[in-house]
């Protein structure tokens, strides 16, 4: 069972179960594992299904494995933040050495986000590793880099998770910035040589279209500008529900338009799932557009491995594909200033590539271009302040300045971004605004953690007196990325 072959071989039986509902999270059936071979599951149902009496969940049951679909984690007694972290790791890893149902080989352990995403993830796994280089977890960190290198080489790209229904799209782009990370704990230039390969290849997949695209059109991840100039943007191959949100999808597609599942699933690509970042309207999921767009995270991202396909051509002193990353590199920066840069708001915006225009949307998202360096000095200082006056509340920095019931909107403060905004401070030596968010944020966790015992996925940083809210699912307990900003904050 290869690819996305198990779900749609047992189409019929998953389209049933997902739409009847007998499991409170449509996540759970496409984490099931068959107990038989999916043909003879196929045949008794199809000769069981119309029989009187007959139970669709204890058919179910009585022929997938569900272990395993969800992790909890509970404490007898509560032990220091830190302690509790670091049990976490072990707790948190896994291993897929063979494939089993949707999950993905992989040949090396890794760490899981925790409670119902029980796979690898990309984008999570770079916030993952900051903790690890904090705890001195330094194979775990190069177990990531094998495994993301093992699924650029076999499938072409990092998928948004370790399972085949995700193989249709991948997560922002982070693999480049892995190595910088072990490079910084290990100062072992070789790893740049090591990866080269794969560094070349998952740029490949980005760019994928570029070369006879004409202006003003797009293709898979790639768009060119009225005024031809190439941008990227989030995309998925599919264009059809998520099987892990089936029925959401159905429900929330019924009055949208022709693109509405593959726009749905290209901002799932961003990690962003969902925001009104990506609403025509700012407040309703049906006018989702994120094929329009060219994103100042994306754009930012694909300039760091531009740089660092071009520093490591010049480690290896191969000169004509440095000079080529280099100018690659060198435009882009150009782009990102031209596209992305509002004067007028002072701070980044994403692109809207039919329009010709600038986004309304204010996100978070803005802090990229200084996380990596991409700034002057008044555009960072035009930022900072905008990060101050609008994001930072008492419990974090939140995703957007709209409260659209999204869970990548006001109010809630995801971990990446506490990390994102700390480390744009420091770069550009804001170093009081730096700590307010560091003190803010982490300060928001451990007070949850005092009252649950647990780390969370996304904090409410406006009413610190509860968690988080909003989105398709509820808030998840592990939690990998906040485990790992945590620690990392703590430590500088």
């Amino acid at each position: 069972m290869n690819n996305q072959l198990y779900i749609n071989e047992i189409q019929t039986l998953f389209d049933d179960v997902q739409r009847s509902q007998i499991f409170e999270d449509q996540k759970t059936m496409t984490d099931a594992v068959p107990l038989f071979s999916v043909s003879e599951i196929n045949s008794k149902y199809e000769n069981e299904k119309n029989a009187e009496g007959f139970d669709l969940k204890q058919f179910v049951l009585s022929h997938f494995d569900f272990l395993g679909t969800k992790i909890s984690i509970t404490r007898e007694t509560q032990l220091p933040i830190d302690e509790h972290i670091e049990k976490l790791w072990d707790e948190l890893t896994r291993t897929a050495y063979e494939e089993k149902g949707t999950l993905l080989k992989l040949p090396k352990p890794y760490v899981v986000p925790g409670g119902r995403f029980n796979e690898f993830f990309y984008w999570d796994s770079y916030f993952i590793m900051l903790g690890l280089q904090t705890s001195g977890r330094i194979e775990m960190m190069e177990n990531i880099i094998e495994n993301c290198s093992y699924l650029i080489q076999t499938v072409g790209f990092v998928p948004n998770a370790s399972r085949t229904h995700f193989l249709s799209r991948s997560q922002p782009p982070y693999f480049s910035l892995m190595l910088d990370l072990l490079f910084e704990t290990t100062k072992d230039e070789t790893i740049y040589i090591k990866y080269y390969d794969t560094l070349e290849k998952e740029y490949a997949f980005w760019m994928n279209g570029e070369k006879d695209l004409e202006n003003g059109l797009s293709i898979k991840r790639v768009l060119k500008t009225v005024d031809g100039d190439i941008l990227n943007r989030y995309f998925d191959e599919a264009n059809e529900p998520r099987p892990e949100s089936y029925l959401i999808d159905i429900e929330d597609g019924e009055n949208a338009g022709e693109e509405f599942y593959r726009n749905i699933r290209s901002a799932c690509e961003s990690g962003w799932d969902f925001s009104s970042r990506w609403f025509a309207d700012g407040d309703t999921i049906q006018t989702i557009e994120t094929l329009n767009l060219a994103q100042v995270d994306l754009n930012s991202l694909l300039w760091h491995l531009e740089n660092t396909l071009a520093k490591s051509s010049s480690l290896q002193n191969l000169s004509e594909k440095g000079k080529y990353y280099s100018e690659r590199a060198t435009g882009r920066k150009r782009m990102i200033d031209k596209y992305f840069w509002n004067e007028n708001s002072g701070t980044y915006r994403d692109y809207h590539m039919k329009k010709n225009t600038k986004t309304s949307s204010e996100h978070i998202a803005a802090l990229y271009p200084l996380f990596l360096g991409l700034a002057t000095e008044n555009q960072a200082k035009s930022v900072a302040k905008n990060i101050e006056e609008k994001f930072l509340y008492q419990g974090g920095l939140v995703t957007t300045t709209k409260n659209s019931g999204q869970q990548w909107d006001f109010p809630n403060a995801w971990a990446p971004y506490q990390w994102l905004g700390f480390k744009s401070m420091k770069n550009y030596g804001f170093d009081d605004l730096a700590e307010k968010i560091k003190t803010n944020w982490s300060s928001n966790v451990e007070r949850v953690y005092r009252n649950t015992g647990k780390l969370m996925e996304k904090y409410n940083a406006l009413d610190i007196e509860t968690v988080a809210g909003g989105g398709e699912y509820p808030n998840q307990d592990g939690f990998g990325w906040t485990n790992g900003v945590y620690l990392k904050l703590k430590q500088n």
